[in-house]
């Protein structure tokens, strides 16, 4: 299936590619972002029967190896022998540069083959701030931005990613987003384009075929309609054999995790292999985006994990593993894997990380057994401190849990402890935001006490912003003023040893929310800011507020009708036509308990009706047996009469 011993004319065609980008790479900095060749990198021969398939990831290559999306498509489309999956990263500013003064076009780095010379450029788009970089990396490779400009002689052009659950911003850009999880329909999608391919019918044709898809959008296919207010009157497909509503795709059973794992030839921002345990989320936090769109609930056996662990170790060389999901510690067989981590790496001091560890479900005897590996610090996310906000957000987690889990964690010999926070949630006021200062002071004053000047507390606050597919989706942001207030408050009273508090600035939070929140119109607010220059946004040292200020006067738009604006109980929104499961219905009642500070159980323990034992009742296992994929447990509830 892959060959890595190519014929002379293959040799002598990647030798011509490459010479003129050599002559680059003396000139730039970090010149080993381009040059591929990875061990585990995949050469495969091309011919006339191979899909080629561009990968992007619309960054650096430090921070696009490590994704570990890219890392799951990049190993499963490369298992097909009629498809070569390749990878393409945004280059830095200087190599930019360099290519556009010798006319050479954005290229993937296992051929050096012109983007635009392969069958599909696939983009992951995990977060807004890569809007401009996705516009950049489509022209750096010499194709139209707007969809409606190109032709069947270019390829085609498909998103996924968290961010495309909202696609509005960026549709006009984007021949067909994948909604929901890529390794259901991506493959899918690959089919579809190798018989149009063979039938040699138009674009449009394409198009129409992989409408029929679940969980593929088409925005060209849909149009929308505004009130005179600027909200949205209706979004509707032209055709009515297009649906409605474009329901998420999911896996019911988590794929295998990928086999190898590219080692890159330079250090990049994660050097590790990381691999997931769960997928998707019980808790409900109100605020959490991810914890909505990744429903149901899928987990990954003991015995899959420790033979992809094993494979990953031998293939790659790496001595650190990172055991993903939303919430490591509510993997339900955590302490039985921690266990078995614990007998067989124990001497070869395996660096084991736990990301996003749930404060309620840290057990002395998973820190015990972590004791054997290289396990650097501990990371932990009460998001508030005082009952009021918890309650609103719904992580009700104690203080006296908090506290017992810090003094746990520095008393076992651990020196760092991170905590995250959220400011600007609804109903805060500052007594709320002293909290948070008053309970850091308390963490890192147990720390002292057990371990002396060697404790060190790492305070991350972000700033809250009312995601799309969440409870909160009703809320406005809160106004910048305040959010410097805040931020004020916090660096004072925080600025002590041992102490490290980390924010973004005011101005990046309101470009998350609008960029986040925006309809269709948004398109040329992130046209016209990337053709002012804005680009590497997520980049706070290259944001540019007045770029982004200058694109909206110029289109008649306010970002304030973004960010600033409460939405009405029956406002449309622009990502209503994406179904990802869970009803609005159900997301309106979490809101209004919010307003009321009333709590909402696991539901791991009790089913709610939500909507995504409804929407997934479908799908059979392949032992044809039907089941509820409502989180982890089987469910009885009719969606119907459940608790909305």
């Amino acid at each position: 299936m892959i060959s890595r011993e190519l014929s002379e004319s293959d040799e002598r065609e990647y030798e011509r590619r490459m010479a003129p980008i050599e002559k680059l790479l003396l000139k730039v900095q970090r010149p080993g972002r381009y040059v591929g060749g990875e061990f585990n990198s995949i050469i495969k021969k091309p011919d006339s029967s191979t899909t080629r398939v561009a990968l992007a990831f619309p960054d650096i290559y430090d921070l696009g190896v490590p994704n570990l999306g890219l890392a799951i498509f990049y190993d499963l489309l490369n298992r097909d022998p009629s498809i070569w999956a390749e990878r393409t990263f945004s280059p830095w500013e200087d190599m930019e540069a360099e290519m556009r003064a010798a006319n050479i076009s954005l290229f993937t780095l296992e051929s050096k083959t012109p983007v635009s010379q392969m069958d599909i450029l696939a983009i992951t788009i995990p977060y807004e701030s890569l809007y401009t970089n996705v516009l950049n990396l489509i022209d750096l490779a010499g194709l139209p931005i707007y969809a409606a400009e190109r032709s069947s002689d270019h390829p085609l052009i498909i998103a996924g990613g968290h961010a495309t659950f909202n696609p509005e911003p960026m549709s006009p850009f984007i021949d067909a987003f994948v909604i929901g999880e890529g390794e259901e329909i991506f493959p899918k999608m690959i089919r579809v384009y190798q018989e149009w391919k063979k039938s040699r019918q138009s674009r449009q044709e394409l198009l129409v075929a992989l409408s029929k898809l679940k969980g593929v959008y088409l925005p060209s296919f849909y149009e929308v309609f505004y009130k005179s207010d600027g909200t949205i009157d209706r979004i509707q497909p032209k055709d009515p054999s297009y649906p409605a509503k474009v329901q998420k795709v999911i896996v019911p059973i988590l794929p295998p995790p990928p086999k190898t794992y590219i080692v890159p030839s330079i250090d990049v921002i994660q050097n590790r292999v990381a691999l997931e345990i769960m997928r998707g989320c019980t808790r409900g936090c109100r605020f959490c985006q991810a914890g909505y769109v990744t429903r149901p609930v899928r987990e990954r056996s003991v015995d899959e994990i420790m033979q992809a662990i094993q494979s990953a170790l031998d293939s790659t060389g790496y001595e650190e593993i990172a055991l993903l999901s939303l919430s490591s510690s509510d993997y339900s067989q955590i302490q039985e894997l921690v266990n078995r981590l614990s007998e067989e790496y124990r001497q070869r001091k395996l660096n084991v990380s736990l990301p996003s560890l749930r404060i309620e479900s840290v057990s002395v005897d998973i820190l015990e057994k972590l004791q054997g590996s290289r396990f650097s610090g501990f990371t932990l996310a009460p998001e508030a401190a005082t009952e009021k906000i918890k309650a609103t957000i719904n992580k009700p987690i104690s203080e006296d849990q908090l506290m017992e889990t810090v003094e746990t964690i520095y008393s076992h010999g651990w020196h760092s402890i991170k905590l995250y926070f959220m400011i600007g949630l609804p109903g805060e006021t500052m007594e709320d935001v002293e909290a948070i200062c008053d309970l850091c002071l308390k963490v890192i004053k147990v720390g002292r006490r057990l371990i002396g000047k060697r404790s060190q507390l790492n305070v991350g606050i972000a700033t809250f912003v009312p995601k799309p597919h969440t409870a909160f989706q009703w809320c406005k942001v809160d106004n910048e003023q305040d959010i410097r207030e805040k931020q004020s408050l916090l660096r004072k009273r925080l600025f002590i040893p041992g102490v490290k508090v980390n924010w973004n600035n005011a101005d990046v939070t309101m470009f998350e929310a609008w960029s986040s929140r925006g309809d269709r119109r948004m398109a040329a607010v992130i046209h016209r800011a990337w053709q002012l220059g804005a680009k590497f946004d997520a980049w706070q040292d290259h944001f540019d507020w007045q770029k982004w200020m200058q694109a909206f006067e110029e289109n008649g738009l306010t970002p304030d009708f973004y960010i600033t604006r409460k939405r009405g109980k029956d406002e449309i929104f622009p990502w209503d036509h994406i179904d990802i499961g869970v009803r609005k219905s159900t997301l309106r009642a979490e809101f209004e308990r919010s307003e009321s500070g009333i709590l909402r159980e696991d539901c791991r323990r009790k089913c709610y009706g939500c909507g995504i034992n409804h929407a997934f009742t479908a799908i059979q296992p392949k032992d044809g047996e039907k089941k509820w994929y409502c989180p982890v447990i089987e469910v009885n509830t009719d969606p119907g009469k459940a608790d909305l």
